[in-house]
């Protein structure tokens, strides 16, 4: 059951609304105050005009827009409690919706971070995280340094969220899993170059961890009248598609998955309860399955060791062939 997408929830459902918000063009800081005024809009409009959706998810870059020209501009970021994000959350509080919301952080001790907050439907805080990896060389975003959290949110739901590039590395939204997350949530500000790797990367991330994903990018032109996708998709625990968007520009599209049935098929699948199977291999041999790390690439990463058998031919190490300076700290061990 789908309920009409939210039309009618089905008992125990969460109704989402994914926005494919245009691609903001900002010059100056005025232009924050006003696409985030917009967006805020967007949130009580959702509400109002679909009463059943519990939360509005807008992408990456939302805010900030997509000219990498601003980027690094101080008066072009936000604060994690500043006058974009206030907008928000009042939004939030006063339509009574959760949201899920982008902004490039301005971070005194280095690089910008790219992050993303969660709000309840009381104006408050429920997330806070930072991309953990920034989309290289052509991002100039420090690396997040939080982990991946995860926290309570509506219908029995367990919320993580993950962004863009993020979704490209399975160890994420196994992570976000592996925390407790039913839920995944990942924005993005995509074109369509990566339209397939996309889609294919939001049904693997709820298929091996049997978890639902909800993901949605930017739509429309930048200044350059390059094409973001779009392409709001919503995946069931196994992979299959169950709400798929388009290219158009500011659409909702709306959403619902019953968390509990996440729940269900982690306590009770058999083969392909693949989360809980990676740590007992061959239980049905083996008392309770191997439960050994038998992967080198992640005794090298816990050892700070990590090493590619090409590694010194890798082209792209740093940012300056993407136009970006020398990076200003030394790459941690």
């Amino acid at each position: 059951m789908t309920g009409l997408d939210g039309l009618n929830p089905t008992p125990g459902a969460l109704v989402l609304g994914l926005v494919q918000a245009r691609v903001p063009v900002i010059k100056e800081p005025g232009d924050l105050k006003s696409t985030a005024e917009r967006l805020a809009g967007m949130v009580v409009g959702a509400k109002k005009g679909m009463p059943s959706i519990d939360l509005v998810v807008m992408p990456e870059y939302s805010i900030n827009g997509l000219d990498p020209d601003t980027w690094l501009d101080d008066s072009l970021l936000c604060d994690r409690n500043g006058p974009e994000m206030t907008l928000l959350a009042d939004a939030c509080r006063d339509a009574g919706v959760w949201g899920c919301f982008s902004i490039m952080e301005r971070n005194r001790g280095g690089a910008p971070w790219n992050s993303g907050i969660i709000i309840d439907d009381h104006g408050e805080e429920r997330l806070y995280y930072r991309k953990m990896h920034p989309w290289v060389p052509a991002e100039p975003w420090a690396p997040g340094d939080l982990g991946v959290p995860v926290c309570d949110g509506p219908s029995g739901s367990r919320l993580a969220l993950i962004i863009c590039h993020d979704g490209m590395l399975p160890e994420m939204a196994r992570e976000a899993a592996y925390k407790g997350a039913n839920v995944i949530l990942r924005t993005a500000g995509y074109t369509y170059p990566i339209q397939h790797s996309w889609r294919i990367t939001n049904q693997t991330n709820a298929f091996h961890n049997l978890a639902y994903t909800a993901s949605v990018a930017l739509a429309g032109p930048d200044q350059n009248n390059i094409w973001s996708q779009g392409e709001a998709m919503v995946c069931d625990v196994d992979g299959t598609i169950l709400v798929s968007g388009d290219g158009t520009p500011d659409r909702i599209v709306t959403a619902e998955v019953v968390p509990s049935r996440a729940d269900e098929a982690r306590r009770t699948w058999g083969v392909e309860n693949n989360i809980y199977q990676l740590g007992h291999r061959g239980y049905t041999a083996v008392t309770g399955g191997a439960q050994d790390c038998p992967y080198t690439f992640m005794q090298d990463l816990v050892a700070g060791t990590y090493r590619l058998p090409w590694e010194d031919e890798v082209r792209h190490v740093d940012g300056t062939g993407a136009g970006w300076g020398a990076p200003e700290t030394v790459r941690a061990k």
